[in-house]
């Protein structure tokens, strides 16, 4: 996530002012929508793709493939291109920390954990950026409304996860912890693209940021998993065309040329969108149940976003 961070791993860009929610034309809002469609799918496209391959391979293949396709878009534009060895090394570390490392946190849970539950542990991401971003940004302090949205958001996630799989420490559980160890990842990932990497299109930081993050992947996966193999049914191939080019490269694109016209301040919609859309998937094509009590702690992660963003208070104060 990629961070919307982070639910793609994309890098975020710089923030314009935010716009009248009046002004925002009919294509950015179905651009939303269709970033929680997309990014909801990709959930279902890893439960495919580890019925024949593995979790670093997996991922590899994800990450390789949408580099290639964004740094096709990339040079077809004719953008300026990173040079120093400082900038790849940033990139290295931001691939990482926003893709290597929560993405195979990410498959690798859902070998245990239902992707709709996968969903909802992903959606605290943006409660742990804003942690993370509170204790390395002077201008990102945790103000009196933020903290009662982080402490609903983590109240959400100990009701998703529920008390059983705190006491009864099996693989599932492992996997549910492994989830959460993948949304402080993107927190750390947009705090260090804002430190480190400001001044690049988004475009080419998100190309350099993958190929990184390819870097580190492939030696370990090979290492890992040996070769993968060539022969693979039509469903595992569809499944990570789906994953790279749409679910990472097609949706970074949307992704930056819908916040600037939306708002940062509406990124927090498309976290709520991830998650129903992952849920009705998992059910539809899986035959994935949940427990009520992911419902509820779904609700009270959303509550807690809802209150971070503001908007909603404001307009009751108003009334």
């Amino acid at each position: 996530m990629i961070r919307q961070g982070s639910l793609s791993g994309a890098p975020r860009p710089t923030r314009p002012s935010p716009p009248d929610q009046k002004s925002i034309p009919p294509w950015a809002w179905g651009g939303i929508g269709l970033l929680g469609v997309i990014w909801g799918g990709s959930f279902l496209s890893n439960v495919l793709l580890l019925r024949e391959l593995g979790v670093v391979t997996t991922v590899a293949g994800r990450v390789t493939f949408a580099a290639v396709a964004l740094w096709l878009y990339v040079l077809l534009r004719g953008y300026p291109l990173p040079l120093s060895l400082r900038a790849w090394r940033d990139f290295t570390i931001m691939g990482f920390l926003n893709v290597a490392l929560p993405f195979s946190l990410i498959v690798w849970a859902q070998q245990f954990v239902a992707s709709g539950l996968a969903s909802i542990l992903n959606a605290a991401t943006a409660i742990t950026g804003v942690l993370v971003a509170a204790i390395f940004f002077a201008d990102e302090r945790l103000t009196a409304r933020k903290m009662i949205g982080v402490a609903l958001g983590f109240l959400g996630v100990a009701v998703a996860i529920g008390a059983d799989a705190l006491l009864n420490f099996d693989l599932s559980s492992k996997g549910q912890i492994a989830l959460l160890c993948a949304s402080l990842s993107y927190g750390f990932g947009g705090a260090w693209a804002r430190a480190r990497l400001t001044g690049y299109r988004p475009e080419v930081a998100a190309a350099a940021m993958l190929t990184g993050a390819m870097a580190l992947l492939i030696p370990y996966a090979l290492v890992a998993e040996g070769i993968p193999p060539t022969q693979l049914t039509p469903t595992t191939w569809a499944a990570m065309a789906y994953l790279s080019l749409i679910a990472t490269a097609g949706a970074f694109l949307l992704y930056y040329r819908t916040m600037p016209v939306v708002g940062a301040g509406n990124q927090s919609l498309v976290t709520l969108l991830v998650s129903p859309v992952a849920i009705v998937i998992g059910a539809v094509v899986l035959d994935e149940t949940l427990a009520p009590r992911a419902y509820g702690g779904f609700a009270l992660l959303a509550l807690g976003l809802l209150v971070i963003d503001g908007r909603i208070l404001a307009r009751f104060k108003r009334v």
